[in-house]
């Protein structure tokens, strides 16, 4: 492990708990190859080792973490360095199956941001806690990349089409929308969050999911927007094509369609297209299997235009006026 990575990411065991802390507060956890191969050379090592449970946390309440690294990966591009770019999704996307298959339960606490490569340290595991301070998303489509960290696995799994509706939009989840999807397992209050921890090391042989629910407060899932336009998010985005989900978020025309509408004409065009793409064949693959073209796609998709003006955009000038290679789906300006 170097310098950076031992002080980005701390690790322990106490009794009988292992637990893992996101340390890169100033960047909000956004993961490095080096952050990443520390996380999972400690889970390698944890394996044989007895354990009761796993907990991965962050030392800052503003993040659990942003995803990876990506304005990196942009500046591998525009240097031409495609095998550093290849190193950290390969070794990212090989974390997020040890997560998967770990021997013992994952409890990741997610206070505050979690989104990209968030959701993949999180949504693989056993168990996510959220806080009221919670927000996840999977915004790739607005920077010209498409959801990856094994979300064409995840995400197609979501109750109805809301896997689709986050994929293609970005849409940002607070905790009761995390809790009524099932992207989230358990809501702690942000205060309570330290005494995850220590409950799971004091009762090693009670189910992680009773010990969870004993530190919950008060559910905040009834207060789930998302839960209120369900069946339009269904109607509109279980469409088999992008223009026929356009066509009827125009036609649906109430102010959460419109909403929908105006991020799709935000995102990439491309992106759009190889979301739409990946998300439909996912429900027929395994995690693995969606890794796997996750990973073959990052290697043309890192190289387009429309990523590098994307995270241009977002990450670098910050100007927020991306120009994508194309105006809109069919090649032509969208309507004002």
């Amino acid at each position: 492990m170097t310098d950076t990575a031992a002080i980005e990411v701390l690790a322990d065991v106490h009794r009988g708990v292992g637990r893992i802390l996101l340390n890169r507060p100033k960047a909000l956890n956004a993961l490095t190859t080096g952050m990443v191969a520390a996380i999972d050379r400690v889970l390698a090592a944890w394996e044989h080792t007895p354990l009761s449970a796993v907990v991965l946390a962050s030392t800052s309440t503003k993040a659990f973490c942003a995803g990876g690294d990506i304005r990196t990966i942009r500046e591998h591009s525009l240097a031409g360095d495609a095998e550093a770019s290849e190193r950290f999704f390969a070794s990212e996307y090989r974390l997020n199956a040890r997560i998967a298959e770990y021997p013992v339960p994952v409890v990741s606490l997610i206070d505050g941001v979690c989104m990209g490569g968030g959701l993949g340290l999180s949504i693989h595991g056993s168990f996510r806690v959220v806080t009221e301070r919670a927000v996840l998303a999977m915004p790739e489509t607005g920077i010209g990349f498409f959801p990856d960290v094994g979300a064409s696995y995840f995400l197609p799994r979501l109750p109805g089409a809301i896997g689709m509706y986050l994929g293609l939009t970005g849409h940002r989840l607070d905790a009761a929308d995390a809790l009524y999807t099932g992207l989230a397992t358990h809501f702690v209050p942000a205060d309570g969050l330290d005494a995850v921890g220590d409950a799971l090391a004091d009762n090693p042989d009670d189910p992680v999911d009773v010990v969870l629910n004993r530190l919950a407060g008060r559910s905040p899932v009834a207060e789930s927007t998302l839960a209120e336009v369900r069946a339009d998010v269904d109607r509109a985005f279980g469409a088999p094509s992008l223009g026929e989900i356009d066509k009827r978020l125009r036609h649906l025309g109430t102010p959460w369609a419109q909403a929908a509408s105006a991020a799709l004409e935000s995102a990439s065009p491309q992106s759009l297209e190889i979301t739409h793409a990946l998300l439909a064949q996912g429900r027929q693959r395994t995690l693995r299997e969606c890794l796997a073209a996750e990973l073959a796609l990052t290697r043309t998709t890192i190289r387009t235009p429309d990523f590098l003006e994307g995270v241009r955009a977002a990450l670098v000038d910050k100007d927020r006026t991306p120009h994508w290679q194309r105006a809109s789906l069919d090649g032509r300006t969208p309507p004002a």
